[in-house]
């Protein structure tokens, strides 16, 4: 049996918002290039007498805040897979299906656009640079690489994205539950600022390398709820339910 169902529609989205602040934020960060603000920030967690980078080998921060607080995060991306999967077996998960389907997508595209750019960039990490103990030419984002046997991995931040990744919780919420799809906002934007100092402590990112983490994770998981989510205007769905029982 087949019956038709209306969907609410979405709580209205100013893309102007949504796409300017992001741009905004992008355009600053190449102008910051012709400064020495990254260089001035990594100076503050750098130690020249005292082994290098503060937090190199710091217990907490590789193993806690960074191993195992992404082992956290790939956990939660498994059990977001399983209950995609489950939606199609389960008629009380069915309606979610969109839901966390969008769910899946945002995670494994905010998460998986990091190694690629990080080879295609070559940009070196702060510890590889000779400012702080390397061997390694620093070079602008947009300029060409120094030659080198071992080129970067460093832009964008990679662990960075662990936490904005779960931007793909606000879209996913933001129209059944806005008040929860906030606090998802803010547990994200928490979660990579604090991975992402956390990294410019042990010398492995720049301070700009997070904050473009943070734009590129923003937009696809906009992009990813435009696409399968957004509703500007209810619209009718046919929902497959089963047919009644007789007797």
């Amino acid at each position: 049996m087949v019956s038709t169902a209306i969907r609410p529609a979405s709580r209205p989205l100013n893309l102007r918002i949504a796409l300017g602040l992001p741009a905004a934020v992008a355009v600053i960060l190449v102008l910051l290039e012709l400064t020495t603000l990254d260089m001035g920030l990594a100076h503050l967690f750098y130690d020249a007498t005292g082994g290098g980078f503060i937090g190199r080998h710091s217990y907490f921060l590789e193993d806690i805040l960074h191993d195992r607080a992404k082992e956290v995060v790939i956990a939660f991306s498994v059990v977001a897979v399983l209950g995609f999967i489950a939606t199609f077996f389960n008629a009380r998960l069915k309606p979610f299906k969109r839901e966390l389907g969008c769910l899946v997508l945002s995670l494994a595209l905010a998460t998986s656009f990091v190694t690629p750019m990080k080879a295609v960039t070559a940009v070196q990490c702060p510890w590889s640079l000779k400012e702080f103990g390397g061997k390694e030419t620093y070079s602008e984002l947009l300029s060409p690489r120094p030659a080198t046997d071992k080129p970067g991995r460093c832009w964008p931040g990679g662990h960075a994205a662990t936490g904005f990744t779960l931007f793909a919780l606000f879209f996913v919420l933001r129209d059944r539950r806005p008040r929860l799809a906030r606090r998802a906002f803010v547990l994200a934007l928490g979660l990579g600022t604090v991975f992402s100092i956390g990294r410019m402590m042990q010398g492995a990112h720049f301070f700009s390398h997070n904050v473009w983490t943070a734009v590129f994770c923003w937009l696809i998981c906009l992009g990813c709820y435009y696409f399968i989510l957004y509703r500007p205007a209810a619209t009718t769905d046919r929902v497959a339910l089963p047919a009644p029982a007789r007797g």
